[in-house]
């Protein structure tokens, strides 16, 4: 049995959270969203998903987990990332002309092939 190291672990991880936001942004699409960015990045962070419909731009976290074993993947979006979404999502707006009049902050979570959309998480 080969041992493995933890940049395969890494590796995995990050497969998986690729997955997860091909898998959100998949749903959005099949309920009429337009995907505005994905994986938008400053120094402040990272968005993983903009969308809009119905007049609502979203701003969505996606967590992907293979087992809820540690927990609700929806549980890793606490206070100090919900800040980190705000402000990332006021630096996407800045600028933007004209601004939308309605956002949200969705959370999408990934537990093994299980997808759950939390619109207006927080």
């Amino acid at each position: 049995m080969a041992a493995h190291d933890d940049r395969d672990v890494d590796r995995s991880n990050l497969a998986r959270g690729r997955w997860g936001e091909d898998l959100a942004e998949a749903h959005y699409r099949r309920n009429g969203y337009r995907i505005l960015d994905r994986n938008w990045r400053t120094s402040t962070g990272e968005l993983d998903l903009v969308v809009e419909g119905g007049g609502v731009v979203a701003f969505c976290e996606v967590k992907a987990r293979r087992t809820d074993r540690y927990g609700p993947a929806a549980a890793a979006v606490g206070p100090d990332k919900q800040r980190r979404i705000r402000t990332l999502a006021l630096e996407w707006l800045d600028g933007r002309r004209p601004r939308p009049q309605r956002i949200r902050f969705d959370v999408v979570t990934v537990t093994g092939t299980r997808l759950d959309v939390i619109e207006a998480a927080f």
